[in-house]
């Protein structure tokens, strides 16, 4: 059969394998698998969650309005010197992995644009202190208990607080077409240490 555009069928693309691995593979990917979908297939609403390469967002700047992606704290706050910062950071390993800070200065440069195509995703995993430090840790940083202040932070660096709403509120139930949530939090400019655990 053939595929009916009008359906408004979805695809999240969780950076597909985490972004492939690598940048050189997410290149390789966007150019011979991406791009045709979205030139075939024009009416099909991509996201692609939780990137974390300059390439990615280029890629989705350069894509039609049916093309999204989501950010996750760590990407923006975080970069590779991050984990491995004197000795490896395991609660700072997740996938796809943490960059070079040429990616992560990409991925808030796009954030204080405010532009629409971009939007929250904490991808927030919770694993037990000890699947962390183990061996062979689980990637994921837990995130969901801090998720607003991480970002708050990094849109307060950027001086772009102005554009915080929409990036965590309206542009994704935008883009998916539901409705805005009514409620509101109210944040508070002071210091706090984060919890040891």
């Amino acid at each position: 059969g053939s595929y009916d555009q009008k359906n408004r069928i979805q695809f999240n693309l969780v950076s597909l394998t985490h972004e492939i691995f690598s940048c050189s593979n997410l290149s390789i990917f966007i150019d011979r698998v991406l791009t045709p979908l979205v030139d075939d297939f024009s009416e099909l609403k991509i996201v692609l969650e939780h990137i974390s390469t300059k390439e990615a967002v280029d890629f989705v700047l350069n894509a039609n309005s049916n093309v999204a992606a989501t950010i996750t704290p760590q990407h923006i706050f975080f970069n590779r010197n991050d984990l491995f910062n004197e000795s490896f950071q395991p609660h700072n390993y997740c996938l796809p992995v943490l960059k070079r800070n040429i990616h992560q200065q990409a991925l808030r440069d796009v954030v204080k644009t405010g532009n629409k195509k971009f939007f929250l995703g904490t991808d927030s995993a919770p694993h037990e202190k000890g699947m962390k430090e183990s061996s062979c840790g689980c990637a994921g940083c837990y995130s969901a208990w801090s998720a607003i202040e991480l970002y708050t932070q990094v849109f307060d660096e950027l001086g772009a607080l102005d554009k915080l709403e929409g990036f965590a509120s309206h542009y994704g139930a935008d883009f998916y077409g539901l409705p805005r949530n009514q409620g509101f939090i109210t944040l508070v400019k002071e210091d706090w240490t984060i919890p040891e655990q």
